[in-house]
């Protein structure tokens, strides 16, 4: 094979220019899918001050929100197998070029219907983000290495949330909430350039061996694509896929649950200003990257590439702060950011898991689609937590609210336990 003696007759040269670009790759999609959290959760943040200044109601919002998960979640199932079958580079610039571009169309709508039409038509592209991400991540790096640079790949969600949670904040609390659409949207378009620049799909893209070769491991055939016999067999009847989506599902319902309706939550049951609520959803997403860190590291070296123990464990404990935030008093602001950092280590974690997981029990040919089938279940749970909470807490409260959000750990925790013994299959 011309590629393998390549990589033995001048290893040294190839591991230099491997490394560097797979640093960059790595990198690059960290910045490049942080910015698709600037252009989707600017609305969530934008929520209590267009409820507040518009007079819309809770249940308004959270049909809105609902129907961008289900557009978000059929999407990231078609997408994630056109991914599968496209140049991962383009394929996600394209779609934060368009999630920018209807930012800034959002920041000029005149009511809550127009914003609410362009924030589902949002859904579509923004499920064109994390698929070609998975694809590359799987192609530049070895199984043995997934889970690792998996949770760093993934700890984008959380950066990216961050970021958002202050950078809107402070957009709204200075200059009204529609520029919380229109800056995001003008920096997704010049990430959009920046993707491109800077993502290779594959290393043979620029004239490097597959990972397989570089790294002695079993060749894999990467210029075959996943055909529809292949996908029913690795996807539809994979009863291990089932099982971690459906733990994703119950996960999302937790994750997006205080995503979207924390910063309401926070100002409306806590007394939180604008800029102080932020930050705290900023501490729920920080000590996510280490929550995704240590559920990648735990499964790669303590359980030998099993990630269902550390998922049942960490969703176990999610209830924990679940029950905090539920019963703890009024203006407890430290304790409650405390919670809200702990909940995000816990929350990030498994969701980490699900997507190494399904990329482990379906093979890297079908990394994209895998992805997209258990980030449906996700965004079902989006759409069930976005519809159900506020239903839930317009008729019971915000109490009602957080013992919801700890029978969906005890359920997912259940689900990941399903898959305890179970590990990468490596053809």
């Amino acid at each position: 094979m011309k590629n393998s003696e390549k990589v033995m007759s001048d290893k040294s040269s190839y591991s230099k220019k491997y490394n560097n670009w797979r640093n960059r790759i790595l990198i690059s999609v960290i910045i490049g899918y942080a910015m698709f959290y600037l252009v989707r959760q600017n609305f969530t943040m934008a929520m209590p001050f267009m409820l507040e200044e518009k007079g819309y109601k809770i249940t308004d919002l959270g049909y809105i929100i609902g129907l961008f998960s289900f557009i978000y979640g059929i999407g990231k199932l078609v997408n994630g197998f056109i991914s599968d079958r496209s140049n991962a580079r383009y394929f996600m610039a394209i779609g934060l070029a368009v999630s920018a571009l209807l930012s800034l169309i959002m920041g000029f709508g005149p009511g809550i219907f127009f914003i609410g039409l362009f924030y589902a038509i949002n859904g579509w592209f923004q499920s064109m983000g994390w698929p070609p991400v998975a694809r590359m991540i799987t192609h530049w790096f070895s199984s043995k290495e997934l889970g690792t640079k998996w949770a760093l790949a993934a700890s984008s969600h959380q950066i990216g949330g961050a970021l958002v949670a202050v950078f809107a904040s402070w957009l709204i609390s200075e200059y009204g909430w529609q520029h919380a659409f229109i800056i995001p949207g003008l920096i997704g378009l010049l990430g959009a350039v920046f993707l491109v620049y800077n993502l290779r799909d594959r290393p043979q893209e620029v004239d490097l061996p597959p990972i397989e070769v570089y790294k002695g491991e079993e060749i894999f055939d990467d210029d075959s694509r996943i055909n529809f016999k292949e996908l029913m067999s690795r996807i539809f009847q994979n009863k291990l896929l089932w099982y971690v989506s459906l733990a994703n599902c119950f996960l999302y319902i937790v994750r997006s649950g205080i995503f979207n309706w924390a910063p309401m939550f926070l100002r409306q049951a806590k007394g939180s200003h604008a800029m102080a609520a932020g930050y705290q959803l900023g501490a729920y997403e920080i000590a996510g990257i280490a929550g995704g860190l240590a559920a990648g590291w735990l499964s790669d070296r303590l359980f030998k590439g099993r990630r269902g123990p550390v998922g049942t464990c960490f969703m176990l404990a999610l209830s924990l702060p679940m029950i905090y935030l539920w019963l703890s008093p009024i203006e407890s602001q430290i304790l409650d950011t405390v919670a809200l950092a702990v909940a995000g280590f816990l929350v990030y974690g498994p969701q980490v898991l699900v997507g190494v997981a399904s990329a482990d029990f379906a093979s890297k040919r079908a990394v994209g689609v895998a992805n997209g089938f258990a980030g449906t279940f996700a965004y079902l749970g989006v759409g069930i937590s976005s519809i159900a909470i506020a239903e839930i807490v317009s008729v019971w409260g915000w109490d009602a609210g957080f013992l919801f959000f700890v029978i969906c750990s005890l359920i997912g925790a259940f689900f990941f336990s399903l898959t305890w013994n179970h590990s990468a299959r490596r053809d």
